[in-house]
């Protein structure tokens, strides 16, 4: 039986080498103003069980949405060089 072909990794793989994350866990927050000024929400990413964590400064309204969407949505990926979080998988042609 031939053997399966394997990839060659020029570079030891390291955890800043992985640039797109799974999220396991998330924690919103919120940090009092001076006074009579708004305060400040932070949304903490915690990504493929802690090896890797990531703090956004997010305004009001995405705090709400970013919300909902985590609550609704069972698979979230995080691409930690581009700062973006990504909602679901869908297969092609679904």
């Amino acid at each position: 039986m031939p053997r399966a072909a394997t990839t060659k990794v020029t570079q030891p793989l390291t955890d800043d080498s992985i640039k797109v994350r799974q999220l396991s866990h998330y924690q919103f927050s919120w940090v009092a103003g001076e006074p009579a000024a708004r305060g400040t929400f932070t949304l903490q990413l915690v990504l493929d069980e802690g090896a890797w964590e990531e703090v956004l400064t997010v305004d009001v309204d995405d705090a709400d949405v970013l919300q909902d969407l985590l609550r609704d949505t069972p698979t979230v990926h995080y691409d930690v060089s581009r700062r973006t979080l990504m909602f679901g998988v869908t297969a092609v042609g679904t």
